[in-house]
């Protein structure tokens, strides 16, 4: 890990981009287009990237294509903004393993999803975080978003994993201001807890969240950790006037799953081409021309 990075605890604050994972037409990961996206974001201020997370189509990456783009963006960064990778996945020991490779290969951390479609208890959702942070040398953030995984990590069992050392935050994607509030009580300062979804980021850091991880810092990383650092001083004058700024946008990028609306949103700006790997296909053409007059609202590219 880099020396800069070693507080993992300040690590996991601000706006950390959900970043996509580009392909070439032939369906290839795109390693010139994910070196332009790195160093783009490095540039404009983005606080952290999430590399192959629900955003960077985790689920259709072989764990070849993973090592290797997770090296890619390290070695891209070299040392300019945390990287952390996604390692999770429905078995544990498959979870173990990807997030050892994450170490080994210098990610400042990891985050890791509950385990989807084989619903856990709570106490199997427990037991299979407690067994990948004790075989890891690596900070984790656990990734909570019930609506993709059909499992719901709740607070108290939060509470009860952020007692171990090597968990020290979790992307709650449950857009509850109340849920915000209550893990951010029942876990104190020093468990960070993240926002995992950009409409209610403003509302969670309000109840104490110190951030997002943010699907619109793809197109918009600038004014995204601008809103995070605003809402950290607690300046809620600035933060509601950006976040009204955004808000078009934040609408926009969810008109089909994600990252559909992102991907297509990120070709029309010149920085990665359209493709997805199927099941997802390319921004419904219904949609397209709401996205670009969204686009060119903010500046991003030219009416």
């Amino acid at each position: 890990m880099s020396p800069k990075f070693m507080h993992s605890r300040l690590m996991f604050n601000g706006s950390i981009v959900a970043l996509v994972t580009p392909f070439t037409e032939e369906g290839e990961i795109d390693f010139a287009s994910v070196d332009r996206l790195v160093d783009f974001h490095c540039r404009n201020g983005s606080d952290g990237l999430v590399i192959a997370g629900t955003t960077g189509e985790s689920a259709t990456l072989r764990s070849d294509e993973f090592l290797s783009l997770l090296s890619r963006v390290i070695d891209t960064a070299a040392g300019r903004i945390p990287i952390l990778a996604g390692t999770g996945s429905a078995s544990t020991a498959v979870a173990v393993e990807q997030t050892l490779a994450a170490a080994e290969r210098g990610a400042d951390g990891a985050l890791v999803v509950t385990p989807y479609y084989n619903r856990p208890a709570q106490a199997g959702l427990e037991a299979h975080f407690t067994a990948i942070a004790d075989a890891v040398d690596i900070d984790l953030l656990l990734y909570n978003v019930p609506s993709r995984t059909a499992v719901d990590l709740l607070p108290k069992t939060v509470e009860r994993l952020a007692a171990h050392r090597r968990i020290v935050g979790i992307k709650e994607a449950v857009a509850d201001a109340a849920r915000i509030e209550e893990l951010c009580a029942r876990c104190g300062p020093e468990f960070a807890v993240l926002s995992g979804d950009d409409h209610s980021c403003l509302d969670s850091m309000r109840q104490g969240a110190s951030g997002v991880v943010s699907v619109a810092a793809n197109v918009v990383p600038g004014p995204m950790h601008e809103l995070c650092m605003a809402a950290a001083q607690q300046d809620w004058i600035a933060a509601e006037a950006l976040n009204s700024a955004l808000n078009a946008l934040f609408e926009v990028l969810m008109i089909e799953t994600n990252p559909i609306p992102v991907k297509w949103a990120l070709f029309e700006m010149g920085l990665v081409g359209p493709g997805l790997r199927l099941p997802l296909t390319p921004l419904n053409h219904d949609y397209r021309e709401s996205l670009r007059l969204c686009l060119a609202d903010q500046h991003l590219i030219q009416d």
